[in-house]
């Protein structure tokens, strides 16, 4: 799955996101829309991670959606 299937799919795959990232609250989770820019700085941001660490989590979740 790529990117535009994610954002084309994201009402589908915001819940597996919120399992994974249960900081993140639904009101951030629909604002972002599926865009992976916002999702990594989100996940920058909530767990205090590096950037490439917050891009490496969220591709590896993808590849497993």
């Amino acid at each position: 799955m790529n990117w535009d299937q994610v954002e084309g799919k994201w009402k589908q795959l915001k819940g597996k996101a919120r399992e994974k990232w249960g900081e993140i609250t639904g009101d951030d989770w629909d604002r972002i829309e599926g865009k992976r820019d916002q999702i990594v700085g989100l996940v920058q941001e909530r767990y205090g991670k590096r950037k490439e660490e917050a891009e490496r989590e969220v591709d590896a979740w993808l590849e497993r959606q």
